[in-house]
């Protein structure tokens, strides 16, 4: 059995070398994906033997569902955190800041999430089709709700979070790209034009006060 799934109580110093073990199999299984990513990487990476690293977790599928079980539980706080008690807009443009505020702050992580999601997500499948899929439907009650008492304009509220999710997430995966067309003197500030723009644009598309033609859905 691996250090990792041991029942014993792990030591300070054997718990900070799995995070550095963590750590640089976060930057390996973001670059390389899963199935392009070795022990031996991650060793080298880590400037631990192989065996060291075996010594801690049983095998790179091991460290791959620490990884992203760890992933997951972040992932889904921003999400939690809409309430039904706040101003509606307000709180779907907060929700849009918390997410490009990951975009900034864990790019590795959102590589190693997107990844994981082309190969099928076999490792976290279960996961979503049980967590994520509740707290969404949860979020979606409540967006509903706003809809039926007229203080926001008629969405899908599905499409909405995944419209979200997908623009806040580019500025991660494809911040290369990005990178490449933005003009240099404003790279620096993307993340805060971005969220300048996001809220111009989610409080322009719920605005009740703004007649749509028809229902988007």
């Amino acid at each position: 059995m691996s250090r990792s799934s041991s029942t014993k109580k792990i030591t300070r110093i054997q718990r900070e070398k799995m995070q550095i073990i963590l750590d640089a199999a976060l930057d390996i299984f973001s670059k390389h994906g899963f199935r392009g990513s070795t022990i031996d990487m991650i060793a080298e990476k880590a400037s631990l033997s192989k065996p060291n690293i075996l010594y801690y977790f049983d095998s790179k599928d091991e460290i791959h569902e620490m990884l992203l079980s760890n992933l997951l539980e972040t992932w889904l706080e921003p999400l939690k955190k809409i309430s039904p008690k706040g101003e509606p807009i307000t709180e779907i443009c907060c929700y849009v800041e918390r997410k490009l505020e990951m975009a900034r702050d864990y790019p590795k992580e959102s590589r190693l999430f997107a990844n994981e999601i082309l190969q099928g997500a076999p490792r976290i499948l279960h996961a979503l089709n049980g967590p994520l899929k509740k707290l969404t439907d949860e979020k979606t009650s409540i967006i509903n709700t706003w809809i039926s008492d007229g203080k926001i304009n008629s969405v899908d509220p599905y499409h909405l979070i995944f419209s979200i999710w997908a623009i806040t997430q580019h500025y991660a995966d494809f911040d290369v790209q990005i990178l490449a067309v933005i003009e240099k003197k404003n790279a620096q500030n993307r993340f805060d034009d971005a969220n300048k723009f996001l809220k111009e644009l989610f409080t322009r598309l719920l605005e009740p006060t703004i007649k749509l033609k028809e229902p988007l859905w």
